[in-house]
């Protein structure tokens, strides 16, 4: 499947807005985190004029689970996995900053057993790793 065959099947999939839509799109094209006001000034010429525009449209598309917040950087990436909902990990390359969504399932169960040890209900959660990635290792 294409990126555009993936990025229709998504966007019809959630009745996404017009400007909904647009962000996604750069987001998942984009292939790294970018910053709200970088996501502005890239989509100027497609209509998007102020910061509310595209708050809005990253809101609801994180609220719907297709984009993640890397909350440390303070920019949005495209989910690379299917059925990821709220809760997230990333690999982040302390060198370049590459970032890896991580799709383990087992990270998730332990987190939720952690959760259930400590007398707590976790409802969401966003896990960052910083790593050397495999291009940056040094032996």
């Amino acid at each position: 499947m294409t990126n555009s065959q993936s990025y229709n099947k998504k966007t019809n999939d959630y009745n996404l807005t017009k400007n909904q839509k647009i962000v996604f799109n750069l987001l998942q094209n984009s292939g790294e985190p970018l910053k709200a006001y970088a996501i502005l000034e890239n989509l100027k010429r497609e209509g998007l004029k102020s910061p509310l525009q595209v708050y809005r449209a990253l809101n609801k598309l994180v609220e719907l689970g297709i984009i993640h917040k890397i909350e440390s950087q303070n920019s949005f990436i495209a989910c690379s996995n299917s059925n990821c909902a709220s809760n997230t990990a990333f690999t982040i390359c302390r060198r370049c900053g590459d970032v890896k969504e991580i799709k383990n399932n087992h990270l998730f169960e332990q987190v939720s057993d952690l959760g259930k040890k400590n007398r707590l209900k976790v409802h969401r959660f966003n896990l960052e790793f910083y790593v050397d990635c495999n291009g940056c290792k040094v032996n």
